[in-house]
């Protein structure tokens, strides 16, 4: 049995590519297909959330289908003891959609949304408001040449570590 934060086994690999694959699949076409009870994938899927490793069941939106076709990465410097009042501030901006602490000369990695290079700026500046943030350094997105995925690493996790 994986422990609370080890790999997954090879049917919970299964598991997940196949809920990956078919979103608004129930559980008992999902046992079906696995070829194993559906009690045994409730049971799956419920330990599998409270390991965290499923996080929700949400749709997958995409930002720019919604006006936002702007996509950059802005790293902040921060002002020293001031990380709360700076993630708060950044929290009220709704473009940015991912805050990251980082290691290096950047304190903070956003991954930021918007409808136009002149909104980007706007945005930029409304975090730039903020007496905690010192700095920033803003990298436009131009293309996708990876998309998200994850398919990838649930199979490689399910496979004995080196």
């Amino acid at each position: 049995m994986p422990t609370a934060h080890g790999p997954v086994d090879p049917l919970d690999s299964r598991l997940l590519v196949t809920m990956r694959a078919h979103p608004r699949i129930g559980l008992t076409e999902l046992a079906r297909m696995l070829g194993v009870a559906r009690g045994t994938v409730q049971a799956r899927v419920d330990k599998l959330i409270a390991r965290g490793v499923i996080d929700d069941f949400g749709p997958t939106i995409v930002p720019a289908e919604m006006g936002y076709p702007i996509l950059a990465f802005v790293s902040l410097q921060i002002s020293q003891g001031r990380l709360t009042e700076a993630v708060r501030a950044l929290e009220s901006v709704p473009e940015i959609i991912e805050v990251y602490g980082t290691s290096g000369q950047a304190d903070l990695l956003c991954r930021v949304v918007a409808r136009s290079t002149a909104d980007l700026q706007e945005i930029i500046a409304r975090v730039l408001a903020s007496p905690a943030v010192q700095r920033t350094d803003t990298t436009i997105a131009l293309s996708t040449q990876v998309p998200y995925r994850i398919e990838p690493l649930i199979r490689a996790a399910s496979r004995p570590a080196p």
